[in-house]
């Protein structure tokens, strides 16, 4: 019997870890491609042989996903594997109808085939959509467990948007390691954050290797995940985030909705910036769907570093680049503080963007006077630092998870945003996940 063909759709994340879990052994079924979207310049590449395995010996090709419908027919393919993240069920479905329409399957894969056991416990931290605080909850919840005197390793879902086989497995300990794998903005800004704070960070493709060696030096797993996506590993506590900001998410997005139902914790955050009857309609959509999750309220203040020098002026805000770009959000903690604390205007930088910045606010086409951190390659951060050099400001706003001083020039007088998780009320996290029980 021949092996039925298959193509992954994804987006350099998980459908390379579900193919590392489900299909790089299996003689039942051939992987002929992958394609790739969401994520700039990640196509045009192959998935290595060292990692694709014995049955690859040429690795697999990756293709934009607009030449999916061109790829069934060319390839005879049985069977298209969906495998990211973020996306709205009707979008998820509209894949689905082109792949139906050119006489292929259309497949989900769940989170039993593809969850990694660990010997540790595991803490996961997800969400149901991109930017609604999952970064700084992980910090919360890394800080509870050292606090309990637990030794953590965390584990970020993937970001390899370079040379596969070189980022198989990488450790990051200090900001050296950060130059050493050549990483992204996008990455930098989760990874930075726990640097700081002593924690040691894993990611890469290889999920199940990446475990083997997190567990050497560790005895909790904290998973942070990305997107919206749910975890790569059986998690013993699954901490869910919902944001009031996008009431109604919670229930239409893929896998947001997955995460939402998994759920042991739920986090309810920026209710302090939320319409309380946003607030209300996403609590109660989480009562709906997963009665038995514990819920905790949560605030996300901005600190700006001198909130003072931002009353009068004009100002240009750089925001998280993924929470504006396939998060769709047109604003973020920038944007807040600015308003909080009396900016005269927030200038648009869309006339002055240069490049694929430019390119950027013609895809999102939500985006209003926002500037979002892209940064995928050396090229694209030279077009961002451009972009805010043509804008006309008094003052740059950056209000991205690290300082990007430290990787771009900025010519004009700046400060950062900063924000963390505050708990409003109880129960707390720590008082969830000791109630959950067996990690704390």
């Amino acid at each position: 019997m021949c092996a039925k063909k298959v193509i992954i759709m994804g987006a350099a994340g998980r459908d390379f870890h579900n193919f590392n879990t489900v299909y790089r052994n299996d003689p039942q079924s051939e992987v002929v491609c992958f394609t790739a979207t969401q994520i700039p310049n990640i196509e045009g590449r192959r998935y290595p042989p060292e990692l694709a395995g014995e049955r690859y010996p040429d690795g697999i090709p990756i293709y934009p996903e607009e030449e999916l419908p061109d790829l069934i027919v060319k390839h005879k393919v049985d069977e298209v594997v969906f495998s990211y993240s973020d996306i709205s069920h009707v979008d998820v479905m509209h894949k689905a109808s082109i792949v139906l329409s050119a006489g292929a399957d259309f497949k989900l894969i769940g989170y039993n085939a593809t969850a990694i056991k660990s010997r540790n416990p595991v803490i996961s931290v997800c969400a149901v959509r991109t930017g609604v605080g999952k970064s700084q909850t992980t910090r919360k919840v890394a800080e509870l467990l050292r606090a309990s005197g637990k030794k953590v390793a965390a584990i970020r879902h993937p970001m390899p948007y370079g040379d596969l086989a070189k980022q198989a497995c990488q450790r990051f300990e200090t900001y050296a390691d950060l130059d050493l794998h050549e990483c992204t903005i996008e990455e930098r800004e989760e990874y930075e954050p726990h640097i700081d704070r002593g924690i040691i960070v894993y990611a890469g493709v290889d999920y199940g290797e990446i475990l083997k060696r997190a567990e050497e030096e560790s005895q909790v797993i904290l998973w942070d995940g990305g997107n919206n996506d749910i975890p790569f590993y059986k998690s013993d506590c699954h901490i869910v985030l919902v944001d009031p900001h996008r009431p109604g998410h919670e229930v239409s997005y893929h896998p947001g909705e997955t995460n939402l139902r998994m759920a042991d914790i739920v986090v309810i955050n920026k209710i302090d910036t939320a319409d309380k009857a946003n607030v209300d309609a996403v609590r109660d959509n989480v009562r709906k769907l997963n009665p038995k999750a514990i819920i905790v309220e949560a605030a996300s203040p901005v600190f700006p570093e001198r909130g003072q020098e931002i009353t009068g002026k004009r100002v240009l805000v750089i925001e998280d680049g993924p929470t504006l770009t396939h998060g769709e959000m047109a604003y973020g903690a920038g944007v807040m503080a600015a308003r909080k604390w009396g900016a005269l205007e927030l200038v648009d930088p869309r006339p002055y963007s240069v490049g694929s910045i430019a390119r950027t606010f013609e895809k999102y086409s939500h985006l209003g006077p926002v500037l979002p951190a892209m940064g995928y390659s050396p090229k694209q951060v030279s077009e961002l630092e451009e972009t805010v050099a043509r804008t006309p400001c008094d003052l740059v706003l950056v209000a991205t998870p690290i300082d990007l001083r430290r990787i771009m020039k900025i010519d004009k007088p700046s400060m950062r945003v900063r924000y963390e998780l505050q708990e409003v009320g109880t129960p707390t996290l720590k008082e969830a996940i000791e109630a959950v029980g067996g990690v704390l």
